[in-house]
């Protein structure tokens, strides 16, 4: 083999080495904002339920304008997606924490958000990491 075959061989395997490194990369980014809109999306439906908790009446198993005594319902506190748990409940708001699966960017740990919902206002997404 000459000199020039050699060169081509070793800058192929250089390029082929770069494009596998910026699809890890490109791969793991997709992974983690995937896992952050299925924790958002999750947490929309808690809330949902939690207000229907709340507007339901005491007499049919509804909280009767409290979110006092709301829990999540069996199979949704952990998925694929992360770990849900109330934070705080009040008479009239609840906390909702979900915790993804994924790493987050800086990767101090986990993702995590917070809502707050409220029985007039549109839940508030927050988050904490």
């Amino acid at each position: 083999m000459g000199q020039q075959q050699l060169l081509l061989i070793v800058l192929g395997v250089i390029i082929v080495g770069i494009a596998i490194v910026v699809g890890i990369n490109l791969f793991q980014a997709s992974a983690v904002q995937s896992n952050r809109d299925a924790v958002v999306a999750d947490l929309n439906n808690l809330a949902s339920q939690a207000q229907m908790y709340y507007k339901k009446p005491a007499s049919l198993g509804g909280g009767g304008n409290k979110y006092t005594g709301f829990t999540i319902p069996t199979g949704m506190s952990t998925n694929a997606n992360g770990t849900y748990t109330i934070d705080a409940a009040a008479d009239a708001q609840i906390t909702i924490v979900g915790e993804g699966m994924e790493t987050g960017n800086d990767n101090s740990g986990k993702i995590k958000y917070t809502i707050t919902v409220k029985p007039t206002v549109n839940p508030s997404v927050a988050l904490n990491n």
